[in-house]
């Protein structure tokens, strides 16, 4: 079996359309849909939610986050309700 390496920008082209989580350096985490993003991690979120310190605060329909606040971005388990 061989295994195939893949690259940041391979995966999140693979991501996008897909319930991710974006934890920014703050520490506050927006999920939702990925929407599109950009060479410098800029990232447009749709069913977008806000989470400080694991509690959901606040609902938007789409958002933008800067890329030099990201600190990551991982693919989330469970699909996003649509509203």
């Amino acid at each position: 079996m061989s295994l195939r390496k893949q690259t940041p920008s391979d995966f999140l082209k693979q991501i996008i359309g897909r319930p991710v989580v974006v934890k920014l350096n703050s520490g506050v985490d927006y999920r939702g849909v990925l929407a599109c993003l950009d060479g410098y991690m800029n990232i447009a979120i749709e069913q977008t939610e806000e989470y400080v310190n694991g509690q959901l605060k606040n609902k938007y329909g789409d958002a933008f986050l800067r890329g030099n606040n990201d600190e990551y971005v991982n693919k989330q388990a469970h699909k996003i309700k649509n509203r």
